[in-house]
């Protein structure tokens, strides 16, 4: 009997081969960086979107137990400068991320930790269940700033932007978590990264100053052989939104936090 016992107990424990992935896919869409120059006081520009999606398989999930299927984010890399002639720059940064204190900061919505969000990125399973549960968890993400055309600094208006570079890079992973006991099954691990690089003449009239340079496309997302673990700062508060501080880096004289964290 105590035999029979620990086979139903055993097959009731969810394990990482028990759950089934497919039609898994990443993409960063096939199109240039739009550039928008409908306003005389920011410039703003849209990227193509990083997709992600996957079919579920989960196995009969025992009572007791509920399980979250879904998406989690985070930043491990953050270039963002903002170029004014010879005046300075203007910089989002991460200060943990940049002085390597931390290797990655949570991409989370700043409501559904650890997760990036809580509608298409994550499926609830809430035990008993008595047959398989097939599902779809998707994301996408994209950067849609607004970039002064003015020194943020300054109270003059007058255009002096002449350069913008961006590049972020980002691990996501499709995890498996046992909201009871937290234990975590990592099911993927993907890797992309987001480049922008814009010149700007700013004697030049709103609508026709900015120009993108260098990469048309993105590079495709990476789906990794290998597991990647999770760090501690992916999981939890603060997110990135959250984290960054806007800072104003002079060519000449001590840098000054503009936007500080929240």
């Amino acid at each position: 009997m105590g035999c029979i016992q620990s086979i139903a107990c055993n097959k009731s424990r969810i394990k990482r081969e028990n759950i089934v992935v497919y039609d898994l896919s990443a993409t960063i869409d096939h199109c240039p960086t739009v550039i928008e120059e409908n306003s005389p006081i920011v410039l703003r520009y849209k990227t193509p979107y990083f997709k992600a999606s996957a079919r579920i398989i989960m196995p009969p999930v025992p009572r007791n137990e509920t399980w979250v299927v879904g998406w989690i984010q985070a930043c491990t890399q953050m270039e963002f400068y903002n170029v004014y002639g010879d005046i300075g720059m203007s910089s989002w940064e991460l200060p943990q991320l940049r002085d390597g204190l931390v290797r990655a900061i949570s991409d989370s919505d700043g409501v559904s930790y650890p997760w990036y969000g809580n509608t298409t990125e994550t499926v609830t399973i809430v035990g008993p269940t008595s047959k398989p549960s097939r599902f779809i968890v998707s994301m996408n993400d994209n950067f849609y700033p607004s970039v002064t055309w003015a020194v943020p600094v300054s109270e003059s208006n007058t255009p002096l932007l002449t350069n913008i570079k961006r590049d972020q890079s980002f691990t996501t992973w499709l995890v498996a978590l046992n909201t009871t006991t937290k234990e975590k099954i990592l099911l993927h691990t993907i890797k992309w990264r987001m480049r922008v690089d814009i010149v700007v003449d700013p004697c030049l009239p709103l609508g026709s100053r900015a120009q993108l340079v260098g990469r048309a496309h993105q590079d495709q997302p990476r789906v990794l052989t290998r597991m990647e673990t999770i760090p501690p700062n992916a999981m939890g508060r603060p997110n990135a939104n959250d984290a960054q501080v806007l800072m104003w880096r002079p060519r000449r004289g001590p840098p000054l936090v503009v936007i500080p964290p929240k």
